[in-house]
């Protein structure tokens, strides 16, 4: 099968598209036929080896000490069930699913295998597999921050970075909880962040959250660069202040992923996807996520 192998840590050149083994599912497996998949930050965070120099030591026993250990990397998936183990129970060949693979990565190839008691979901029986591959990652991290946050009906909710793949998810997610919502991106994004469903837009480059007067019951930052004094400084009484960066990893439940299969379906939530790049393409996936102005998602198209 084609794959993209990581093949040292680097910048996105080391990247290759090479022919490897298809892989074999285990009798709790399902062995997925991917047709589209993402490039995160995540992804690029991992490639390059980017990470706090006091995490650096456990980081690399975790990913690998000169190259990854999983060199093939990609996180979120949608696909068809092209065979399963002989205990699985819930999915069978034909099934289309989407799913995060998590610390197994992989999604960057033709075939994977994943786990059935995994964070695997039917897909939206309304999304196309790259709408598909668009909804697990940034929504599951909208909706672990969120809930960290203590969301409730109500609520006044700024999301700071609220144009990009966590972002867009959580805009949205905190209308469906019966937020008010108010969106921190640049001039250029306000109004896709507008049809999301944001109240208001506040551009970044323009006006500085604190010296409004407006106080929020949760402050997400969905991208890692507020300051934690900042946000704190624009909370109400008794806000949370959460964020991505420094607040743990994002839990990845399969019963989240059912969540937003029935929103999507609903009509309630719609997965934002920027630009789309086939399989071969995929170096160029990495420099364009890289410059941090993706509004959305960055699909990649694995098998049309």
């Amino acid at each position: 099968m084609k794959a993209i192998i990581c093949t040292k840590y680097g910048s996105p050149d080391v990247l290759e598209l090479q022919i490897v083994e298809k892989p074999v599912p285990k009798d709790n497996e399902l062995l997925v036929k991917v047709r589209a998949s993402t490039v995160t930050s995540g992804d690029c965070r991992v490639r390059g080896f980017r990470c706090p120099p006091a995490y650096w030591i456990p980081m690399r026993l975790v990913l690998g000490i000169r190259k990854p250990r999983k060199p093939i990397l990609g996180v979120e998936l949608a696909g068809e069930v092209e065979a399963a183990g002989k205990a699985v129970k819930r999915f069978g060949p034909g099934d289309r699913i989407f799913a995060l693979s998590g610390m197994r990565f992989g999604a960057h190839a033709e075939y994977v295998c994943l786990p059935e008691d995994g964070v695997v979901a039917a897909m939206p029986a309304n999304a196309t597999f790259e709408e598909a591959a668009a909804l697990p990652f940034g929504g599951t991290s909208a909706i672990h921050f969120l809930k960290k946050g203590r969301i409730q009906s109500g609520h006044k909710v700024l999301v700071y970075g609220a144009s990009g793949a966590v972002g867009t998810a959580a805009v949205q997610l905190a209308r469906c909880y019966g937020a008010e919502v108010t969106g921190v991106c640049s001039a250029a994004n306000a109004e896709l962040v507008k049809s999301l469903g944001a109240d208001r837009v506040i551009d970044y480059a323009r006006e500085d959250i604190t010296e409004r007067g407006d106080r929020y019951d949760i402050v997400f930052d969905a991208v890692g660069k507020l300051p934690k004094a900042k946000g704190k400084a624009a909370l109400a009484t008794d806000g949370k202040f959460v964020s991505v960066e420094g607040q743990g990893v994002a839990r990845e439940l399969a019963q989240d992923l059912i969540f937003l299969k029935e929103l999507m379906e609903a009509g309630k939530f719609k997965a934002v996807i920027d630009r789309r790049y086939p399989l071969e393409q995929i170096r160029e996936a990495h420099r364009y996520v890289e410059q941090g102005r993706k509004k959305g998602n960055v699909v990649i198209a694995v098998d049309a």
